[in-house]
């Protein structure tokens, strides 16, 4: 004959201990919360059981997970209620010295409750297991907002796709995603969580692939001086799937900002262009100067003039003529970029339009008939394939085309801007080598060499 093993009310309460740590482990959630959650299951059931639970009171010892429920019963002469009263007579079986008026506390035994009464206590917690899991997430990736996380494409929903971030799923929505980009199963990307809402069905997070703070938030995850606070991102521009123009600044004179981005052999900005598939990165020196900053702001293309308003946000730009092409930009890609990325509105005119329109100072300076085509790269780091200019010892040179002409954003004259040619013979009267280039700043000879 089997032998059936009594639970002890001290073994319950064991059990239920060890039930909430674990759920308290997995799920993130406080025992004090299901604590809670048990005591408002226990009133319920008295409810639920008696009728009424406006004199249900529950003890619960948060240690051992020990509870009591008692129902608090006033002595009277005569009961009408017996649910909120007992009698005098039973009352002084339990104590002889009670009085009416008195109120004597009565233990209620939970397993006196009905199956019905039950399985609603069982529902109200497991109600409350849900709520505070779904807030739990909630909080988890609110405090994420604004921030890059990694996630597993799981399907298309539409023309939308649905990423599971781990305890969560997210949304991207066709207009989030970078132009061309298609996505397969399991497929791990990086996503930009743009906002998180609270739900009835728990939250609701939406993401995106084509908001400039992305490509911030990756360069911060791979530089450890942008991360550090050394160097600083201090203005991006992004046409997204296409190209990027980002101004950094280094808090420090021995770091240069723009080969902490490159790092070595281009790895660090090779890699955020890997995870961005193939996006073009321009970056360059941030500047105080509005007019030097624009001149950055328009690599590769050589500039000549900038006469910068900084009341106004308007500039006018010149360059060669065989410039003005590459200044523009494809479809006005690398103009309108600069726009974004200084703040300003800017004119761009080659050297003939300006001289034509009277908006710029004559003077002769000669340029070298180089051939420029749109992945000419001076030095700011515009970066396609994997390629990039190598910068000997980290250093990157800036090169100044028209900067001396600018103070304070006011063009400067023509006499102090231009160089002085002598009328001087290139050649000697004894028809021997030249000694120096035509084109120099000292064109003249010597009385001794000219006799």
């Amino acid at each position: 004959m089997a032998k059936t093993t009594k639970h002890s009310k001290q073994d319950d309460s064991r059990e239920l201990l060890e039930a909430l740590t674990i759920l308290e482990k997995e799920k993130n959630i406080s025992k004090e919360v299901l604590l809670e959650a048990i005591e408002n299951s226990l009133i319920t059931a008295c409810k639920n059981h008696f009728g009424k639970a406006d004199n249900v009171k529950v003890e619960m010892n948060p240690d051992t997970c020990e509870f009591h429920v008692y129902a608090e019963k006033t002595v009277v002469e005569e009961v009408e209620d017996p649910v909120l009263e007992i009698s005098l007579a039973e009352a002084r079986m339990r104590d002889d010295t009670i009085q009416p008026g008195e109120i004597i506390r009565e233990e209620i035994e939970s397993k006196d409750f009905g199956r019905i009464a039950t399985q609603n206590a069982k529902n109200v917690i497991l109600q409350k297991i849900r709520e505070e899991e779904r807030k739990v997430i909630y909080d988890q990736y609110y405090g994420k907002s604004r921030d890059v996380v990694t996630g597993i494409v799981q399907r298309y929903v539409g023309r939308n796709v649905s990423i599971n971030l781990g305890k969560a799923d997210a949304i991207l929505n066709e207009n989030e995603m970078i132009r061309g980009e298609h996505f397969e199963p399991t497929q791990r990307i990086k996503v930009y969580i743009l906002d998180v809402k609270a739900t009835s069905k728990g939250p609701k997070i939406l993401v995106s692939r084509t908001h400039p703070e992305l490509v911030k938030r990756l360069f911060e995850e791979e530089v450890a001086e942008v991360r550090d606070g050394i160097v600083e991102i201090r203005s991006i521009a992004r046409e997204a799937g296409s190209r990027t123009k980002m101004a950094v600044w280094s808090n420090d004179p021995n770091v240069d900002p723009v080969g902490a981005c490159v790092g070595m052999n281009g790895a660090r900005v090779n890699a955020i262009v890997d995870m961005l598939n193939g996006e073009k990165i321009d970056i360059i020196n941030w500047d105080d100067n509005a007019a030097l900053l624009i001149q950055n702001a328009l690599s590769p293309a050589k500039v000549i003039s900038v006469i910068a308003d900084g009341e106004e946000k308007t500039a006018k730009v010149v360059v060669p003529d065989y410039q003005l092409s590459l200044a523009i930009g494809k479809e006005g890609q690398n103009a309108r970029l600069a726009a974004r990325l200084t703040g300003f509105k800017i004119d761009i005119k080659s050297e003939t339009q300006a001289r034509e329109a009277g908006d710029f100072m004559d003077y002769e300076t000669d340029y070298e008939d180089v051939d420029y085509d749109e992945e000419y790269d001076d030095g700011y780091g515009d970066y396609e394939d994997g390629e990039y200019d190598e910068y000997e010892d980290g250093a990157y040179e800036e090169e100044s085309y028209g900067e001396d002409a600018y103070e304070d954003g006011e063009e400067l004259s023509s006499e102090e801007f231009s160089e002085e040619t002598s009328e001087a013979s290139d050649f000697p009267e004894d028809g021997g080598e030249p000694e120096e280039e035509p084109g120099t700043e000292d064109d003249s000879l010597d009385e001794e060499e000219q006799e």
